[in-house]
Formats: structure tokens, sequence, C-alpha cells
């Protein structure tokens, strides 16, 4: 570019070059640098016949100083949620060496055959589908593998708004359910030593309250009751898997008395009335516990009580059970027909909130000295009549109907091929509560938003009503204001109480004096 300005004057040069190097009012740049940069660009790549593509190459210059500059309406993730979920799921189709190894070894496997669950729910027209079942079943196998359970089922799926939950049971490992009671223990509170200062009677008192509390039963030991089995989330195959917390009775009765959709985060607040105590992993484990004491069925003579059971009293009620080798299968017409021949394997939950009744009134620290303290504690402990409900392995034609609505619904899967149907149930109460049966193979799953059947409108709880402030008495009671005589009357009283006082005081000065 020089040596073409080189020709002319040199002051012309210089205009010239001036005025090709006078920036653009609309880009910023001058025409002298895109000469010499196209220029450069034709001496770079060899180009022939650049005259021709001259104008195409002017283009490619002005393009390429911006190939690096992106506007924030261009950004796009460079990997999707999709993609991320993928490479977090390639950790299910790997399986290390010594896992294999060990599983060789293995006579007994923790997991069910989830392939075999998943043909019969779909003869059953319930399920999740022949590919997320499979990937639900390697999750349940690094679960299995990761935290050495005994053994493992899947539960079901419970929809929520954000995300749902895969819910996996499990059996606790042996001395896991002492460490836990442990934990769920509380702590005892230190008692702040009284001060003397505050031991003297106020002259005014304050008035005290005389509000009390209602007692909570006691959470259920892990490994009994509703805390029988111990129960893992996630969200989808391949993400963490979340344990969730034991259930109190607390949290139990609170989740009968109100409808919340669950949103798909553990640690959101369960904004309700009654307030519910805990956040969402509470929420849903107190559901999970109702769920499973409601829907848990299988065939009836699958299961019978213990020998150890069998040799103790009637009232204590049972609690386990154990498979009877010598059950007979049941033709499927007939379990489709008659809820008679499916019996509940999971304990009811009562009113308490609890599987076993528990006098909340007695403290344990009484209880032990009950002997001690006479009969007559004995005699009042018997008024309080323990709460008694439905036995394990109960048939399932003995449940109560709800709101004019049977409480289960059977069915064959298929009247074409009958030597192949299977006996399916469908409980009403609980919207998504599925169980078939097929000879001696049955299983339960659970697909739904967690919630009761409660009619056609739900009715939320109606507040108590307000307590008392105070007590009346005549201490706190404003009196009438008394009549003008009433006060002139007074008022001569306190002046001849007065006068006479006087006198006595002068009575007794003179008598002094002498």
């Amino acid at each position: 570019m020089d040596n073409v300005l080189g020709r002319r004057d040199c002051r012309d040069a210089e205009v010239f070059k001036a005025f090709l190097m006078k920036d653009s009012t609309k880009s910023n740049r001058n025409l002298y640098e895109h000469l010499t940069q196209l220029l450069i660009k034709v001496i770079d790549e060899h180009t022939e016949n650049a005259v021709d593509v001259v104008e195409e190459m002017s283009c490619d210059v002005k393009r390429a100083l911006f190939s690096g500059i992106q506007g924030p309406l261009r950004e796009v993730p460079q990997v999707s949620s999709a993609e991320l979920l993928t490479e977090q799921q390639r950790i299910l189709f790997s399986q290390p060496e010594e896992v294999v190894a060990q599983e060789d070894e293995m006579g007994e496997t923790a997991l069910p055959n989830v392939s075999e669950i998943a043909f019969y729910l779909e003869q059953a027209e319930v399920g999740l589908g022949r590919e997320e079942m499979q990937r639900i079943f390697l999750a349940l196998k690094h679960l299995v593998d990761s935290e050495g359970l005994p053994r493992c089922r899947l539960w079901g799926k419970i929809l929520g708004i954000e995300s749902n939950y895969i819910v996996a049971e499990a059996e606790y490992r042996e001395g896991e359910e002492e460490q836990e009671s442990i934990e769920d223990q509380p702590a005892e509170e230190e008692k702040e030593p009284e001060n003397s200062e505050n031991e003297q009677v106020e002259a005014d008192p304050l008035p005290q309250s005389i509000y009390k509390p209602q007692l909570d039963a006691p959470k259920e030991a892990i490994g009994t009751g509703a805390n029988k089995f111990a129960y893992y989330v996630c969200k989808e195959p391949g993400l963490p898997w979340i344990k969730l917390p034991s259930v109190s009775p607390a949290q139990i009765n609170t989740a009968r008395q109100i409808r919340k959709f669950f949103t798909g985060n553990l640690e959101s607040p369960v904004v309700s009335y009654p307030p519910f105590p805990g956040n969402e992993s509470n929420y849903l484990r107190a559901q999970i516990a109702r769920i499973s004491a409601g829907t848990q069925v299988s065939p009836q003579g699958f299961y019978q009580g213990g020998e150890e059971e069998d040799d103790e009293e009637d009232e204590i009620p049972r609690d386990s059970f154990e498979v009877n080798p010598d059950f007979e299968e049941i033709p499927v017409s007939e379990m489709a027909e008659s809820l008679s021949t499916w019996v509940h394997h999971v304990q009811h939950i009562l009113q308490q909130g609890r599987c076993t009744w528990v006098n909340i009134a007695v403290k344990p620290d009484e209880e032990s000295n009950e002997d001690e303290e006479g009969d007559e504690n004995e005699e009042e402990s018997e008024e309080v009549e323990p709460e008694v409900g439905p036995a394990l392995l109960t048939p399932l034609s003995q449940d109560a109907e709800m709101f004019n609505t049977s409480p289960w619904s059977s069915k064959v899967s298929t009247i074409l091929t009958f030597q192949h149907a299977i006996a399916v149930l469908r409980s009403n109460l609980w919207p998504g509560a599925f169980a078939y049966a097929c000879g001696k193979k049955f299983e339960n799953i659970y697909i739904g938003l967690g919630l009761k059947y409660v009619g056609e409108v739900y009715s939320p709880p109606i507040p108590p009503p307000p307590l008392m402030e105070y007590q009346n008495g005549p201490e706190i009671t404003e009196g009438l204001d008394p009549t003008p005589e009433e006060e002139q009357a007074l008022k001569e009283d306190l002046e001849e109480q007065q006068a006479a006082l006087e006198e006595a005081e002068a009575s007794e000065d003179d008598e002094d004096e002498d």
C-alpha cells in the first residue's frame, strides 16, 4: 500500500493515507487497515483469480472480526440436562470385577427379578415401561452394592410437581437398628441452676398459664412397626440415593389431616394447618408408612405367624411373619373374584400413630417404679383402655368401606388367554396402589401422587376454639363505682375512725405524763 502511494508526491501520499485511515462512523474501522488485511490474506492464501473473488474475501475479513463475539441472545448451554443425566447413568452400566466375583459366590441375591416384575406389571397395565424399569433395576443394584443392604425392592414412584421420587424399600443391616435408635433418642436438656433471688415470693405474682400441651406418643424403635424398613429415594436412576429419616406418630397423625402435593425437593417446608412437624422428607416418609400399612397385600396362606409368637399370649399383636413352605397355589379366577384370598402383611397403624399401642400418660421411669408405689397407680393405669387394631394377615374382605366406595377392585389381566392370566388388585382408597399374583409369585407397587381418596370434597380441619387468657376471680374482677351517697358515708366513717384514733393517742399521752 505504501508503494502505491509512493508514486505520487510525498505530500499527496500523506494526505491520501490520512484519508484512508479515517475511521468509519458505523464500524469504528478504517479502509487502510481493511485493505492491508485483505492483501495479506490474498498473499498468505495464494488465491488464484483474486480479482474475481475479492468481494467475497473482503466479507470474510469483516466476518472474522466478529467470530469470537457472541451476543447474550445467542448463548446456549454447551451441555443439556439430558446429556448430564446420561453421563451420570453411565455408571449404572459399568461393573467392577470385584463385584462380579462376589455375585458368583453369593447364592441368594438381595434384589428381586425386576425384569420379571416389569413383565407381570405390563400384563396388569401398570408399570413404568421396560426401559425405565431396567434403569431402576441397575440403580437398585448400585444401591445394594454401595450400602451393603441385605435385601432391597422397588416400592414405587411418587409423582411431584418439579420432580418425582423413586422409592426403594430395604431391610436394615445388622447393628444399624441399634445405632439409629441411639441417634433418634432426644438429648437431655441441662437444667439451669435456680438463683436464690428468684426464690423470693413476689408481692404481685404474674398469672401462671394453665395450658398443657398434648402428649405425643414416642417413636417406634428402628426395625419395628412403622419403622420396620428403611427407605431410599432418588429423582432419576443414576442420581444419588438419599435415605429418609424414621417416622414419628406425630408426623403420621398430622399427615392424616392435611393434603399436600409433593414438590420434588426433600428440604422444602410443608406449609399446612395443622403445622407439620418436619419438612418434605418427613412428610414423604409418613405417607409411605400410611400407604404401606393399607396396601401391602399377599395371597392368603403365603405367610404364617412365627413359631415364637404362637406360644405367646393372644393379647400381644403379631408384628412378624415367615414364609409358609406348605403354601398351595390359589387359582387366579378365585383371587380375582374373592377378596378373602388376599391378606394384609403389614401392621395396621392405630389412631395413636403407632402400630403398637403405648400408654403415653405413664412415663418409662414411672413404669419401672410401679411396684414400689403401690396398687393405686396400677388401678389408675388400668383405667386407660389400650387401642387394638386389626391383626396381622387379616383378609381384605374385612376392610371397611369409605364414602360408599369399596376399598378394593380386582380383575383378571386377560380373558382371551385365561391359562396365562394373572390376578390384579387395585386400591380405591390409595389411587396408584396395585398388586398382582400368579401362582406363588406376587408383588406390590405404588405409582401415584401419594394422596388418599377422601371423597368428592376435602374439608380442612377447623381450628380449635381459643383458650381463655386468665381465670375469673375476685382478685382480678373490676368492681362497680360507688354512688355519691356511699362515698359521703364512707368519708364520714373514715373521719370518725381518725378522730377516735386521735383521742386514744391523746389519752395515752396524758397517762404517761401523770
